[in-house]
């Protein structure tokens, strides 16, 4: 058994220690807001936060999540608030698709916590998720909106 903290409830589960993160939340804890992309870590869809960094958790074994935190985009704002970052998000119309914007989201976030006033630079180089709709403009808008309100 994998022991592990998902949106800050214990949860245990009996899989493949390699099996990826990604499949453990989606297939056996019903946790749908990680999205698949592309498999390899590279477009971001699948981000999570394991211990307050953002990981991509498709390639992520569940092994090196055990005893840690994961928070998806359902826990981000427990207890039905909303996030400063999601409250951007939505007064800035930044999803069209909406499909990489969980990941997106989290990225910011984390961002956020680490630098609360960062600069154009600063996001382009924290946000390497994937967003095939190019929403990008409205979401360096958003952060810098969020990081205003004190995300």
């Amino acid at each position: 058994m994998i022991k592990l903290t998902v949106n800050g409830k214990s949860r245990s589960v009996d899989v493949e220690p390699e099996m990826p993160l990604l499949w453990v939340l989606r297939d056996v804890l019903d946790v749908k807001g990680p999205k698949f992309g592309c498999g390899i870590a590279q477009c971001g869809a699948c981000t999570v936060h394991v211990n307050g960094e953002p990981v991509r958790s498709c390639s992520f074994p569940v092994s090196a999540a055990a005893g840690k935190r994961v928070v998806t985009i359902e826990g981000l704002a427990p207890r039905g608030r909303v996030h400063p970052v999601q409250k951007a998000w939505i007064d800035h119309e930044v999803p069209q698709c909406g499909y990489c914007q969980g990941g997106q989201i989290l990225v910011a976030a984390a961002l956020l916590k680490k630098n609360p006033d960062p600069s154009d630079k600063d996001i382009d180089e924290a946000m390497t998720n994937i967003c095939r709709c190019g929403s990008y403009a409205r979401i360096r808008a958003a952060i810098h909106a969020a990081a205003k309100k004190k995300a």
